[in-house]
Order: structure tokens, then sequence, then C-alpha cells
């Protein structure tokens, strides 16, 4: 496939998405009322996965997938919904399976779309903080981007799937990153569906002390992290110097 006619594909089928969405918010469609309303009102969300019975796990698992292409979503809600659900492990697997499922599609879509395009999707912020990932293939990287809190996760699939790495070491790494925080949020909505406030209280006290420095140092974490892949492309770059000096 020409580069042009991906251009094409891409462009029609973003202006498509946008043209459908648009109409949707501005004529109040009853669909989008049922997703906004999914998201936003808990109480309804959690009634109506009851009355699919047997399908709520597969809804709820789509959910969170969704949560994590459609960025802005926020995720902390419907991973407490986990727990709340279906209990504390039962909600932490639901959510662990359908936050990797997301993850991994982003990662396809960005691997699809190229850098140029994930480059216009992030913020230039985020960009300048994390663009580096894309020269990057190392999996403790990947690993502890998904453990610190405060970092863009989902965005962080698409800037990872244009990076040389593998995808099923993404799934793996990124998958097994987010299983902390997970954890608490499903543990947090285990505790307060079984009205014991006081053990809900207490998961998010360790869980803050645990993250705050985490989260405190995270810029500088990543810094660090540049820093060595800076170094090490540096080191490269010389060590091939060398070779063409030698031959």
């Amino acid at each position: 496939m020409s580069r042009r006619v991906r251009w094409s594909i891409i462009i029609g089928v973003v202006g498509a998405s946008i043209a459908g969405c648009a109409w949707l918010v501005w004529t109040n469609a009853p669909f989008y009322q049922f997703i906004v309303r999914l998201y936003v009102d808990k109480i309804y969300l959690k009634r109506m996965l009851r009355e699919w019975g047997v399908l709520a796990p597969v809804i709820f698992i789509a959910l969170q997938a969704l949560q994590v292409i459609v960025s802005p979503i926020p995720g902390e809600a419907t991973g407490i919904l986990g727990g709340y659900l279906f209990g504390q492990w039962l909600g932490l697997l639901y959510s662990t399976i359908g936050l990797t499922l997301g993850s991994v599609a982003a990662f396809g879509i960005g691997r699809w779309l190229g850098a140029h395009y994930v480059k216009n999707l992030v913020s230039a912020e985020t960009w300048n903080r994390l663009g580096f990932i894309v020269e990057a293939e190392g999996a403790v990287l990947c690993f502890i981007v998904y453990l610190i809190p405060g970092l863009p996760k989902d965005i962080v699939c698409y800037l990872f799937g244009i990076s040389p790495m593998p995808l099923w070491v993404f799934a793996l790494v990124s998958g097994l990153g987010r299983i902390p925080g997970t954890w608490v949020l499903s543990a947090q909505g285990a505790h307060t569906a079984a009205g014991d406030y006081l053990h809900a209280i207490l998961v998010s006290a360790v869980a803050v002390a645990a993250a705050l420095p985490l989260y405190y140092y995270r810029h500088r974490i990543m810094v660090w992290f540049h820093g060595r892949s800076v170094a090490r492309e540096e080191g490269a770059n010389r060590e091939l110097d060398r070779d063409k000096q030698d031959s």
C-alpha cells in the first residue's frame, strides 16, 4: 500500500469518526446519552452490568479496553467498579484483561499510523518528556512507566507502538506494571461493596504512602532513563565510527 493511499484511508476514517461523534453529540442521540451515562453514572452502570448477567464480565472488559484507547476517559472509577461488582480478585483479573487488550490495541494503532501521526496525537509536553520512548526497547523502562503513578499511561501505549519493542513484550510488561495500581482500585471497590470502609481507607492510605515517592520523583526518573538512552545511543555511534575508521 502506497503512502498516499495509506494517508487517504487514515484521513477518511478519522474524518468520518469525528463527523459521526460530532453528530451524536450535537443531536444528543440516545446512543451518546447511553455511553456517557455508563461512564458518569456508576449506579446506572452497576445496574446495567448486573442485568447483563453472564455477559457482565465481557462488557466490563470491553469498557476497560475502551477507556485506554479513548484516553480522556478516566480509568480509576472503572477500576474501583470492577472490585465493587466482581470482588477483589475477579475485579483485578477482568480489569487487567481489559487494560491489556486496550493497551495492545493502542500499541497496534500507533504502529500502524506511524511516528508522524502519533506525534501529532500526543501533546507537545508529553512528546518532549516521553518522546525518547520511541527509540527505546527496554522492558524495564516499559514496566517502570506503567508502575509509576501520574504518567499518561494510555497515551504512552501509542508511543511504544512506534518503538522497536515487540508487541508480545509490551503486552506482558505493561500488563504486569499496571497490576499494583489496578489491585489497589479493585481492593477499594471490594471493601466498599462489603461495607468495610475502614479497610478501604487503610488500603488507600498504604497505596498513597507507597506511591507518593514514585509520583514525586516521576519526572526525575524519566529524565534518568532519557539520559541513559542518549548515552547508549552516543556510545553506539562512537563504536560505529571506530569500526568505520578501522575498516
